[in-house]
């Protein structure tokens, strides 16, 4: 069975730093595309970063570009989210994801999991 469990969210000042963490079970997180998603309440997913399988392409978000900054542990089976610079528009809900796609403007993933809050707040 797939799980997918965030953690380090919390609350930052603007301006601050953040590591968001991804323990991955059931799967080898080196072998699959994995995302960072993030949800604000009454909007869809947003994707903000993927990582390639292999050798580990990675996509960021313009809005999040320079900022924040996608990686993995492959022997601790880990996904990393470093956010840096952070501003109050980054206060959501935030998600590792597997094998993540749009239908229109949807996001969706085969698996994700229950999401760490980051609060952006002074």
């Amino acid at each position: 069975e797939v799980q997918l469990v965030e953690s380090g969210g919390g609350v930052v000042q603007p301006g601050g730093a953040l590591k968001l963490s991804c323990a991955a079970s059931g799967l080898r997180i080196s072998d699959n595309w994995m995302y960072w998603l993030r949800q604000v309440p009454g909007k869809g997913l947003e994707r903000l970063s993927y990582l390639s399988p292999g050798a580990g392409i990675t996509y960021t978000a313009d809005s999040v570009k320079g900022r924040f900054t996608i990686s993995r542990d492959d022997a601790r089976n880990m996904l990393y989210l470093q956010l840096n610079s952070v501003k109050y528009e980054d206060t959501a809900m935030y998600f590792c994801g597997l094998d993540c796609s749009r239908t229109g403007t949807l996001w969706s993933c085969s698996n994700r999991g229950q999401g760490t809050q980051v609060t952006v707040s002074s």
